[in-house]
């Protein structure tokens, strides 16, 4: 179906929004695209992103509040560069804000900065995560106490140089006939501030219950990762990558494994594709971004919001990028 999608900041480029209701407002963290003068290559050099804005909305189809910079890079003590995709999460009267941020030698890791107020802003601490790598992070609550991050992306997020939660020599794919490298889930501590637990494999089945293969390009996860629940179903959504797309598949527990259902969102204007899905005052929405008011250009992305529907037997309409 083709719906109209609503531009939600149009002063300025934000990208892959991470979004939650948060004191009854819809609160909206992207990342914040810039023109760097860096050529665009594979790896996202060319992101060269050095802070965060918050943003809020009353209404889906309302104004929406600037709340200003909520954390920089360089207030980060570990800092290198590059804050790609964030998250934030909520938990005994604190807000935790979870970011992808590359060391001083160029590796991501995942690092925590906490505030009092949803619109932060948010105060880093002076180590990553322990164990955290790549790039990512998302992060559920499931209801019962418990919050888990899905976190991971390919080719300049990095995932292709771990396996087993351990550094390679040299990073490596798998033949196009072998399971795809997968996300990551991992369960937080109770104080939010560290893994409780050795991040797992976020297995993608097809129809007939075998993993997903690297070389199932129309299918097989990228980045982007995002969870959320419907009908007592776990919705695990992420970015294809080279095809454009974000599909889901669906499970019966945060860890999965999950089946492939569908396609989310086609193709939109620039290569990458991030987004979110959340429900506020009875409707459902998918946030996103593209780069059709810079022209295309990959690394000048604007936000997006439209609404998102479920058919009756929990399978979720398509949308035409």
């Amino acid at each position: 179906m083709k719906k109209q999608a609503r531009y939600l900041v149009p002063g300025d480029y934000m990208a892959d929004p991470s979004v939650h209701v948060f004191e009854g407002k819809l609160y909206i963290y992207p990342s914040h695209d810039r023109e760097s003068g860096i050529p665009e290559n594979d790896n996202g050099d060319h992101f060269d992103m050095k802070d965060y804005h918050v943003f809020s909305m009353d209404d889906a189809d309302g104004e929406v509040t600037d709340h200003g910079v909520a954390l920089r890079a360089q207030d980060v003590p570990w800092a290198g560069r590059q804050l790609w995709d964030c998250d934030v999460a909520f938990r005994d009267g604190k807000y935790y804000m979870y970011f992808p941020l590359k060391d001083r030698n160029d590796i991501f890791r995942i690092g925590v900065a906490v505030g009092d107020r949803p619109e932060g802003p948010f105060i880093p601490r002076e180590s990553p995560m322990k164990g955290s790598y790549s790039i990512d992070p998302a992060v559920l609550d499931d209801g019962d106490g418990n919050h888990y991050m899905y976190f991971g992306g390919l080719w300049g997020g990095q995932l292709q140089r771990y396996r087993d939660n351990k550094a390679l020599e040299c990073a490596a794919f798998p033949a196009d006939h072998e399971p795809a490298i997968p996300s990551r889930v991992v369960r937080l501590s109770a104080d939010m501030l560290e893994f409780a637990e050795e991040p797992r494999p976020v297995v993608i089945l097809d129809e007939n219950g075998h993993p997903l293969t690297a070389g199932d390009n129309e299918r097989r996860f990228f980045e982007a990762s995002w969870m959320h629940t419907y009908g007592g179903k776990y919705y695990f959504s992420y970015s294809t990558g080279d095809t454009h797309k974000i599909c889901y598949a669906t499970g019966d527990n945060p860890y999965g494994p999950f089946t492939w259902q569908g396609v989310i969102l086609t193709p939109v204007v620039g290569w990458t594709t991030h987004h979110s899905i959340i429900e506020y005052k009875g409707k459902w929405y998918l946030f996103h971004h593209d780069s059709a008011p810079s022209g295309g250009r990959t690394w000048l992305r604007s936000l997006k919001v439209v609404e998102l529907e479920y058919n009756p037997d929990g399978t979720i309409k398509t949308i035409e990028g």
